[in-house]
């Protein structure tokens, strides 16, 4: 299977050449496949899920709906499998194959295809990124796939699945929150902007404070901001003391908003004015402190 046939998603797969079999037993609604696409019917027991599958959560309440809608209309598109030891394993299709099995389906449809374990995980994150299907941490936890297991590089993972090389990035970032933190974001209980906010702090355990302050006091983004400033402040840029002597030279004026910048980013700030002209420097000592800098200035990289 080729890299620009994967691109095509779903589609590409379905427009397989073969010969149609014979009709089986009616069904409320014929599956939608290309012409010429072989379909057949096979028991739901001998389809098994795809340890490659990136979409790990399947909410009750969405199968539910999903077999009603099969009880009414039937399977409206086939599942995707590849034979493996004399089994069907879904290469696309598992919520049709487990809502089927809620409306009481003893087999359904399927296309049979061939396709290696990193064309299955490239078509599994390009189908559910497409749909949107995936949360965060899933969509993380793919890519991390396709780097560790197929040794593929982030720019090689972008061009893959169709992203850019920094949505890439800050997707991966998320896998360096602490469990309970990347479950919150899973259960959608924390958004990926707190989240973002969250990984610009370095010590662990301040870091945990602020994730506990963000449920329990249900912050907004800016607020939690706001909290990473005062946890990380002490750590990187201690606030001088009020008696602090002024460097000679230095306007009292400037000082004032160097410290206050400072405080704000909780990083090293450089100010520099002179009769309404100057510049103002921001030092950061890695990515992720570019990356919390940059959140707080409300800069997205896509």
């Amino acid at each position: 299977m080729s890299k620009s046939a994967l691109g095509r998603g779903l589609g590409a797969l379905l427009s397989g050449g073969g010969t149609k079999p014979a009709p089986a037993e009616p069904q409320p609604a014929a599956p939608a496949v290309a012409p010429g696409t072989t379909v057949q019917r096979v028991p739901v027991s001998r389809i098994q899920p795809s340890p490659l599958q990136p979409r790990k959560d399947f909410t009750p309440e969405s199968l539910a709906e999903l077999a009603e809608s099969i009880r009414q209309q039937g399977i409206v598109q086939p599942l995707i499998v590849r034979v493996v030891a004399g089994n069907f394993e879904l290469i696309a299709g598992e919520r049709r194959w487990r809502a089927a099995q809620l409306a009481g389906l003893t087999e359904v449809p399927v296309v049979e295809r061939t396709a290696t374990d990193l064309e299955v995980l490239e078509l599994a994150l390009i189908e559910n990124l497409q749909r949107e299907n995936l949360n965060p941490i899933e969509e993380a936890v793919g890519y991390t796939q396709l780097g560790t297991q197929f040794s593929l590089t982030q720019d090689e993972i972008a061009t893959r699945v169709g992203r850019s090389r920094a949505s890439v990035a800050n997707a991966l970032r998320l896998l360096k929150l602490p469990a309970v933190a990347q479950t919150a974001v899973r259960d959608d209980r924390l958004s990926v902007g707190h989240a973002k906010v969250l990984l610009g702090i370095a010590d662990p355990r301040s870091q945990l404070t602020a994730f506990d302050r963000v449920l329990a006091d249900r912050l907004s983004v800016r607020q939690t901001e706001e909290l990473a400033a005062r946890l990380v402040a002490p750590q990187t840029a201690p606030k001088p003391s009020s008696t602090a002597p002024i460097p000679a030279g230095r306007d009292m004026f400037v000082v004032d908003v160097e410290n206050r910048l400072r405080e704000r980013f909780a990083a090293k700030v450089g100010l520099r004015y002179r009769a309404g002209r100057g510049s103002v420097e921001i030092r950061f000592a890695n990515d992720d402190e570019l990356n919390r800098v940059l959140d707080l200035m409300g800069v997205t990289i896509d």
